[in-house]
């Protein structure tokens, strides 16, 4: 095989674009794949934006029917869950209007999600104990770990999903602002901004732990 016909294969079928083509084609298993592998992250990122729990696995389900509807304005000029996230935070946004318009509806999920620890971010996934690490450390792991969520929490609505996408989900900054549809340097602003409200946070909790082995 020449480099020029390797270069010109064709793409994995059960690739993105590959799973859209197939869907537009008919084939209504290639999209229920496509649901399989972004379930998760899309529920994760709504999560971060509505905090009554008990909303998120509906508004998951309206972001999937709304891109099966338009997957064929899917140009494949961006990542697919590139525009599946935008999709997902204008679904989610549309839902937080609704909610606004009814302040007893409202309430109560503002209630829901201030009591909710299943709304903490993936930080706190990450401390674990491990064999080596003492009671004290792992203590003090999770309580920076539950600062970084309070932190996280308490960012503007656009700041926490501009810092959710990029450190949660791995976005580049260029994918974010497809994802938020702003311009690059004003991601670069947020995730920046959102950087110095939560180690502003977290830096007295490190400090006091200087010069303690963990």
């Amino acid at each position: 095989m020449t480099p020029s016909e390797d270069h010109t294969s064709p793409q994995a079928p059960d690739s993105d674009i590959m799973l859209v083509q197939r869907t537009l084609a008919g084939e209504k298993r290639a999209f229920e794949l496509l649901v399989i592998k972004y379930q998760r992250r899309v529920e994760r990122l709504i999560g971060r934006m509505v905090r009554d729990v008990d909303l998120v696995p509906d508004i998951a389900q309206e972001t999937f029917i709304r891109a099966y509807k338009a997957l064929a304005q899917f140009r494949g000029d961006a990542q697919f869950y590139t525009w599946l996230y935008r999709i997902a935070v204008n679904t989610a946004k549309k839902q937080l209007l609704e909610l606004k318009r009814d302040p007893l509806i409202y309430q109560s999920q503002m209630k829901s999600g201030d009591d909710d620890e299943t709304s903490a971010p993936e930080y706190e996934q990450n401390v674990s104990a491990s064999d080596s690490e003492t009671p004290e450390a792992v203590l003090a792991s999770k309580e920076i770990a539950q600062a970084v969520n309070s932190a996280l929490e308490a960012l503007p609505e656009e700041l926490r999903m501009a810092i959710t996408l990029r450190e949660m989900d791995g976005l580049s900054y260029e994918e974010i602002a497809q994802a938020l549809e702003c311009p690059i340097g004003t991601v670069r602003s947020r995730i920046f901004r959102a950087r110095e409200a939560i180690s502003l946070r977290i830096k007295p909790m490190l400090d006091r732990q200087t010069g303690k082995r963990w």
